[in-house]
């Protein structure tokens, strides 16, 4: 009797199959702020061509990269997890502390602006520390430290300056040096650029990298998606969400620099309002409110979106009074598209 042998069969590994690019790009968080920007971008360049004009343009890259200075590392924090509502009082108070610091002192003005990201800095430890060892969500902490810091630049800036803003400090020793790095303008034929595109640009690429290339970006999706598995495998949870906050904090620094050196003044009462443009900007770009889930260049794309509105209507000469309900409803559809992507996205896994 003749046994036949059967021919064994090979199985390919599941990790070494290839994935479609259709899949990868539905797997990716700013998918659909993507798709968002191209139908805003369009939607404006109808209703008013002449945001299609390279000034206009430039014009929107600079309103973007104000709130995406700091959408930015918001969005990190968020992937980590975590919320900050001291965002925009904390930009403000970073001005206010290189303004009278630099006046008082008559010191030169890199002076305040070195006290400035010490303090900062500072209170992005605060916020941090003060987290992981109370444990109280990262909400009603930032919020009180959003009431502090907004009682704070109103009394000293009226202890020390009798009035509710700083004094001027454009004639002191210093300051033309500090605009170039902070507030300049950059011409590239006939159209402006201010300098915060650059540091945008430069502070999305460098999130990315660190998100999507570094142990400190697996730890940071780690400590957002599962806190507690992410300590039993060895993750620092606690240093991982002082550091994200640590980097809020400097790009506050960042934008606080910009805002003095552009106007030579600060009012103490900048700034309110402005951290949930930052969480919406995130959001819009694909960061989920529960942590774990999102991107760099998402809250770039989030920013752009805000940039685009903001302007386009202006340009298309609309009541800027519809603005916030427009950025309302962004923000809905943007958050319906994010799920509904995410939810096709498990699907084909």
């Amino acid at each position: 009797m003749t046994v036949l042998a059967k021919t064994p069969t090979t199985t390919r590994d599941e990790r070494l199959l290839e994935t479609s690019l259709i899949r990868r790009l539905m797997g990716r968080p700013e998918l659909g702020a993507i798709v968002g920007a191209v139908a805003v971008f369009v939607f404006f360049a109808v209703a008013a061509d002449s945001i299609l004009q390279a000034q206009s343009l430039s014009t929107v890259l600079y309103a973007s990269s104000t709130i995406g200075i700091m959408a930015v590392p918001v969005a990190l924090l968020m992937i980590g997890g975590e919320f900050d509502l001291s965002t925009g009082v904390m930009v403000t108070s970073s001005s206010l502390i290189s303004s009278m610091f630099s006046y008082q002192m008559t010191a030169n003005v890199w002076a305040g602006v070195a006290v400035s990201l010490v303090v900062t800095l500072g209170i992005g430890f605060f916020n941090g520390f003060l987290l992981v060892r109370t444990k109280l969500p990262s909400f009603i902490i930032t919020l009180g430290t959003f009431l502090m810091l907004t009682g704070l630049n109103l009394g000293f800036t009226k202890l020390i300056s009798s009035t509710v803003s700083t004094k001027a400090i454009g004639d002191m020793e210093g300051f033309e040096s500090a605009k170039a790095l902070f507030a300049s303008r950059l011409s590239i034929g006939d159209v402006d650029l201010q300098v915060t595109i650059l540091w945008w640009f430069a502070l999305v690429a460098l999130a990315t990298w660190i998100l999507l290339r570094t142990r400190i970006g697996n730890w940071i999706f780690a400590s957002g998606g599962g806190p507690d598995a992410a300590r039993a495998v060895g993750v620092p949870v606690a240093k991982t969400k002082i550091g994200l906050y640590m980097g809020v904090a400097f790009c506050a620094w960042i934008s606080g620099q910009h805002l003095l050196f552009s106007y030579d003044v600060v009012q103490s009462g900048e700034g309110i309002g402005n951290e949930f443009l930052y969480i919406i900007a995130a959001v819009i770009g694909g960061c989920l409110m529960t942590g774990g889930y999102g991107s760099a260049i998402g809250s770039a794309v989030g920013a752009f979106i805000f940039g685009m509105t903001s302007k386009g209507i202006v340009y298309a000469e609309w009541n800027p009074d519809w603005f916030k309900f427009f950025l309302g409803a962004m923000l809905l559809l943007a958050t319906l598209l994010n799920a509904w992507v995410r939810k096709r996205a498990e699907a084909r896994a």
